[in-house]
């Protein structure tokens, strides 16, 4: 019988060289200071594929029906009751500042395009981030803590173009619909308190409106509701998509995400505003 061939011992694994100071080599820790701009890449970076994932099929249209329907059936009514004190608050103090100046003839101009232009959008971006957005957070948040995302995945099966796309883009065409309602719930609400309260005439309400307005202010209004719809979607499912710390983290990624959709709406808010009255002149001008 031959010998059995010696097993050669494994090598010990290489130790990193000692520092000049005979102390062991630390491990670099991601610095916190820079934690900010990593989730302001990667919010881009699920923006970028949700943009990509649109065009791609199969689109999930039973998932964005459903969708559609619960962002909607939860911002309907309460947009609708938000509008008209807005619109009475937004009327009854450009009606005091016109009367001062003594151009009460153009409160009722002043005070729709306050309310087509600033009000409207503000009010759709506040509701569709507070009432759906904190849902749409938190079911893809508990999703992904039970596990059933990376389950999809494993399958083959994108979590985005299945569950993230249906519920961004139902979110951009809810917003869309709710800035309509939104702005003529406003603007009757300006102009009953307007004429009843502030003995406005119905003529010159209207006549000012028709002589300040144009149709850019309507697109506008549109556009931004769309954008602020699309950001609400975005930052919902960014955060539902990582949670951190369990079943407590979930709770806490959805504060974060109406807070995080807030301060994105007043600084998009403010460059869309500026870049239209720039670029679209005022009205006989």
């Amino acid at each position: 019988m031959t010998a059995p061939m010696p097993v050669r011992p494994p090598e010990p694994p290489e130790r990193p060289p000692p520092s000049p100071s005979g102390k062991a080599p630390e491990q670099r820790r991601p610095s916190r200071l820079l934690a900010p701009l990593r989730e302001t890449g990667k919010l881009f970076a699920l923006a970028v594929a949700v943009s990509r994932a649109i065009f791609r099929r199969p689109f999930q249209v039973r998932e964005f029906i459903e969708q559609f329907w619960f962002v909607a059936s939860v911002t309907i009514l309460p947009a609708a009751l938000v509008s008209i004190p807005f619109g009475a608050v937004i009327a009854l103090q450009v009606g005091s500042l016109t009367q001062q100046l003594g151009a009460q003839s153009f409160t009722g101009g002043a005070s729709v395009l306050a309310v087509i232009q600033q009000a409207s959008p503000i009010i759709v971006a506040l509701l569709i981030s507070g009432a759906a957005g904190s849902a749409i957070c938190a079911d893809l948040g508990s999703r992904k803590i039970r596990e059933e995302l990376d389950a999809m995945e494993v399958m083959g099966v994108s979590p985005i173009q299945r569950l993230v796309v249906p519920r961004v883009l139902a979110t951009m065409l809810v917003a869309v619909l709710l800035n309509g309602l939104i702005s003529v719930v406003g603007t009757l609400g300006g102009y009953f308190f307007n004429v009843i309260m502030q003995n406005g005439t119905p003529g010159a309400y209207l006549a000012s409106f028709s002589a300040l307005a144009q149709l850019p202010d309507l697109y506008i209004s549109e556009f931004k509701a769309l954008v602020f719809g699309f950001i609400a979607g975005i930052v919902a499912a960014h955060r539902g998509l990582n949670p951190r710390g369990g079943p407590k983290g979930v709770g806490d990624a959805v504060n974060q995400s109406v807070v995080i959709t807030f301060m994105l709406l007043f600084f998009v808010n403010m460059v869309l505003t500026a870049i239209y009255l720039q670029i679209v002149p005022a009205k006989g001008s």
